[in-house]
């Protein structure tokens, strides 16, 4: 299968491998963050928005949204889910915007999406140089010392007719900066099993060196992958969400 597969021939299933996201619950989250940290104001841009449901929501909040991603099918989908929305076909790692946001988000740790360390030194960048003074950048991340190759997600839902079955599960050799995502989809119709097996190479990272990539550019707070509350990173989860404001 080519790589991305599920974010271009099977981008129709994405919003249901990810049915079981609390989309309200982080958009929410991280406009408390924004309101702590940052200004009132409410430019946002949705780093790898894929079919916007997070979008959807902040611009339900009172933001007004633009989305960015690297593949056009679930632009076409954010598209139709945020028609108010504006939509740009950029790489995350290299994109310009026409005017300074309040706001960057990156969520459902696609900033693992950078192919190395370099690409995630121009993203920081291109943040930076995107956000207008005090703009804030909230994304999530997995540090690749505490991933556990033996985890997995699984979850199973019904379609017209058809049953799915979504599996996910991080992978990380031990050494060096490469781990990635292994997908599996099952679709029963009937007594038939259709099944796509996917993989996407992602950058690993130790928060340590992240935190010394992204300070020249902001002051970072790293707190716990809590939706719900507020509480500061303990360092044993492996699992944070970072606030950054522009220096």
């Amino acid at each position: 299968m080519a790589t991305n597969a599920l974010y271009t021939d099977l981008s129709d299933y994405y919003d249901l491998m990810c049915i079981d996201i609390d989309y309200l619950s982080q958009s929410k989250c991280i406009q408390r963050f924004h309101q702590l940290f940052g200004s009132n104001g409410k430019t946002h841009l949705d780093l790898a928005c894929g079919t916007g449901p997070h979008m959807r929501h902040f611009i339900d909040l009172g933001y007004q949204s633009s989305g960015l991603d690297i593949n056009q099918p679930m632009l076409d989908l954010a598209q139709t889910r945020c028609p108010e929305a504006d939509f740009s076909l950029q790489d995350m790692s290299d994109f310009t915007v026409s005017a300074p946001l309040d706001l960057v988000t990156c969520f459902l740790y696609s900033l693992h999406y950078n192919q190395n360390i370099e690409k995630i030194q121009s993203c920081i960048k291109s943040v930076y140089e995107a956000l207008a003074n005090n703009g804030v950048f909230c994304f999530n991340l997995v540090d690749k010392t505490k991933i556990d190759n033996t985890l997995f997600v699984k979850h199973t839902t019904q379609q017209q007719g058809n049953k799915f079955t979504f599996s996910s599960a991080w992978q990380y050799s031990g050494e060096g900066d490469k781990q990635s995502l292994k997908i599996r989809i099952e679709k029963e119709t009937g007594f038939q099993t259709q099944v796509w097996q996917d993989e996407h190479s992602m950058v690993a990272l130790q928060f340590d060196m992240l935190i010394t990539l992204l300070s020249p550019y902001f002051d970072v707070n790293v707190f716990e992958h809590d939706y719900e509350k507020i509480m500061p990173y303990t360092s044993h989860s492996g699992n944070a969400i970072f606030v950054c404001v522009k220096i």
